[in-house]
């Protein structure tokens, strides 16, 4: 039986929850190890696990994996989520990018503590509904089908509805003009892996909070 991928990171979302989403969605049973000091980095970085000296990182098939859109991709390949040929993978690499854009200006807003931040939560919202989700409902619309790319579920499609998630949080009517988005968080959230990951008591991750702030604090600051 081969051994479950390990994650290394604290306990929070940040950078790992797509990870997180990714594996969940395909039904692959993970370990989190997380820090909880600086000192766990520090190991982490003298044993030579980190190839940057940053998290995440994900041991799996042998390998120590950093560099999430890294990671990402690998799980991706190794589950068939990543399209049938090269323009394909081209599609879906464009689509994970946008939401990668719109991802970390939550993260970054979250986690923001001194002065003001780069990107406040209204920008986000405004963002979200006027750049970024009608660009992928666009998509849906111009081929009918029922998910981005080759009507098949890939990491596109479940990297968006973690998104629509995120975006909900800050703005519970945020896709409500968006009726193929609606369509595709339930149709996607309907799948029995995600459906189990979607529940509490799972590995999911709730919002960042002061707690999260704090913690990571101590480990990397």
């Amino acid at each position: 039986m081969a051994e479950k991928p390990k994650l290394h990171y604290f306990d929070a979302r940040g950078r790992m929850e797509s990870i997180r989403w990714l594996l969940a969605a395909v039904g692959v049973e993970f370990e989190e190890i997380h820090m909880k000091t600086r000192e766990d980095l520090e190991k982490l970085r003298n044993d030579g696990s980190l190839m940057f000296q940053q998290v995440p990182m994900v041991e799996i098939d042998g390998m120590k994996l950093v560099q999430s859109r890294a990671i990402l991709n690998y799980i991706a390949n190794k589950y068939n989520l990543y399209g049938k040929d090269i323009k394909e993978r081209a599609l879906i690499d464009m689509y994970a990018e946008g939401m990668a854009d719109l991802n970390e200006m939550i993260l970054n807003n979250a986690f923001f503590e001194l002065g003001e931040p780069e990107i406040t939560i209204p920008q986000i919202k405004e963002k979200a509904k006027t750049r970024y989700f009608p660009a992928f409902e666009k998509v849906l619309k111009s081929h009918g089908q029922d998910y981005l790319v080759g009507n098949k579920l890939s990491k596109a499609d479940i990297l968006l509805v973690e998104l629509l998630y995120h975006v909900e949080e800050l703005d519970p009517s945020a896709i409500a003009s968006f009726p193929l988005l609606q369509a595709l968080k339930t149709r996607v959230s309907s799948l029995p892996t995600v459906k189990k990951f979607l529940q509490p008591g799972s590995q999911r991750k709730p919002p960042v909070d002061k707690k999260c702030i704090e913690e990571a604090k101590k480990i990397f600051f």
